[in-house]
């Protein structure tokens, strides 16, 4: 019985050697490992150290390795396993390993760690990463002359802003721009696609720009001068243009008005009606819209004699008193009548493709009909003196021009209808005409309305293209290569033709 007794106390007596064991062991093993508790360890936390320390920058998508060191009151460094964490921000961070990894968006980040009731913060800034693309704003639409500040803004992979100072130009310039991006269009009306540029390094980004035409500027007055003959009419046209010369349309009302005399005109229309009085009158015609006008000069001329009947004249191209002469290579492309003369020489070489009358009935109508064709135009009233002026260079409207001796041509001279089909144009020499030079028809001018007058001889130079009747009293000449669109009419000469002449009736 004693031995049984004694046998249960030994085992009782080693069940607690071995209790107080393992509580001498696990307090030994505090010494090196305390768990993130808040009153489980055998030694308490008292702070944690962030490695490395607040703050902190890293590119997006960037990486960052933190680490911690927790110590105890006495300064001992205890074994942890804290917590890591995202306070604020973007990114993520390993919970237990510390590893921070930023995101796509610039910005601040916050983490934590935590141990024991302990947290520390450590402050991340994420930067965007390298510059990508670059984005110009606006694509505006601009009058000419018009300005607009454009910006630009870079951007990284993932869209974040990136600060650039860009170098700004134009190409296929609508206009331009001056080193802040502050642009001025210019005259040139369109759409100009990717025109403005911002440039970093070799990165950069453009604008459309749209040039449209601006507010009226000018407005110009058609025809410009214009030259009536009393009581005839014009229609006027205005068109408006911008500060570029774009036509642009003209605000209504546009108003007609005279200011200097000369006529009177429909205001709503432009329709003009030369008056009574002949002059030139210097910007009378006004077109106006708002503040903005134009004008137009008128120059009235006595009234033009009407178109004078040729009679048996009509189909004649030369008419000799009498001797008709041609050296090689000319061509006369209607009739020749001689009278009272009957010499007709060089045809062949030279071609007649009309019919030749010498001195027969109706060569001598056809004197007949020039001698009244002749005292008709000597007898109209001369509208402008020209004197002995040589009247080449010049431009001149319907009208009876007069001089007491030579009318001369040097060079071109003009003559102007006015839109006139019939317009007639009556030149009275003295003596003779000469001419080295070329008539020029405009404005519905032709040339069976221009007159020739001369009470001596006629003689056109070489290579001169003339047009009209020569309507004289004694010799007509026509040096080598002159091609006459009208008729050579002479009362008592002779006709001479050089070499490779042309006359057509007009």
């Amino acid at each position: 019985m004693k031995s049984v007794f004694k046998s249960r106390i030994l085992r009782a007596l080693g069940q607690r050697t071995r209790i107080a064991q393992v509580i001498v062991a696990v307090a030994f093993a505090g010494l090196f490992t305390a768990a993130c508790k808040d009153s489980t360890s055998p030694r308490i936390v008292t702070t944690l150290t962030i490695s490395p320390t607040s703050p902190q920058t890293v590119a997006v998508n960037g990486t960052i390795q933190f680490t911690v060191v927790a110590k105890a009151s006495n300064g001992a460094v205890l074994a942890v396993k804290p917590t890591w964490s995202i306070v604020s921000g973007g990114g993520t961070i390993g919970s237990t390993t510390g590893l921070f990894t930023a995101g796509t968006t610039a910005g601040t980040t916050v983490i934590a760690v935590t141990c024991s009731g302990i947290t520390v913060n450590v402050t991340i800034t994420v930067t965007a990463g390298p510059l990508l693309t670059i984005t110009v704003t606006p694509n505006p639409t601009l009058v000419i002359g018009g300005t607009q500040q454009f910006t630009a803004v870079g951007r990284d992979a993932s869209g974040n802003v990136v600060a650039i100072t860009p170098v700004w130009s134009t190409v296929n310039p609508p206009g331009s721009i001056n080193a802040t991006g502050f642009f001025t269009a210019g005259n040139t009306i369109g759409t100009f696609a990717n025109t403005v540029r911002a440039t970093q390094g070799a990165i950069f980004g453009t604008a459309t720009v749209t040039v449209i035409a601006g507010p009226l500027f000018t407005i110009t007055v058609t025809p410009n001068p214009d030259t009536l003959a009393i009581g005839a009419t014009q229609q006027f046209t205005a068109v408006g243009k911008d500060a570029g010369g774009n036509v642009v349309p003209i605000p209504p009302p546009l108003v007609w008005s005279v200011v200097n005399s000369g006529g009177s005109i429909v205001a709503a229309t432009g329709l003009f009606t030369a008056g009574g009085a002949t002059g030139t009158f210097a910007n009378t015609v006004r077109a106006t819209s708002g503040a903005i006008f134009g004008s137009a000069t008128v120059v009235v001329i006595p009234t033009p004699p009407p178109p004078a009947p040729l009679g048996s004249l009509a189909g004649v191209g030369i008419l000799a008193g009498s001797t008709v002469t041609c050296i090689t290579g000319g061509i006369v492309n209607a009739d020749i009548d001689i009278y009272a003369g009957t010499a007709l020489v060089g045809f062949g070489p030279c071609v007649l493709t009309g019919t030749k009358h010498l001195a027969d009935a109706v060569a001598q109508q056809a004197q007949a009909d020039l001698l009244v064709l002749y005292n008709t135009m000597v007898g109209l009233p001369c509208g402008t003196v020209i004197g002995t002026a040589d009247i080449g260079g010049t431009t001149k409207a319907a009208g009876v021009y007069c001089s007491g001796s030579t009318i001369g041509v040097t060079g071109n001279l003009t003559l102007d209808g006015g839109g006139d089909p019939n317009a007639t144009f009556v030149f009275q020499a003295g003596s003779s005409l000469t001419g080295v030079g070329n008539i020029i028809l405009i404005n519905r001018a032709q040339a069976k309305n221009v007159y020739w007058v001369n009470a001596a001889a006629a003689t056109i130079g070489v290579g001169s293209a003339w047009q009209g009747n020569i309507l004289a009293v004694s010799s007509i000449t026509l040096n080598d290569n002159v091609t006459l669109l009208g008729r050579a009419l002479t009362r008592i000469g002779a006709v001479t033709l050089g070499n490779n002449n042309v006359i057509t009736l007009p």
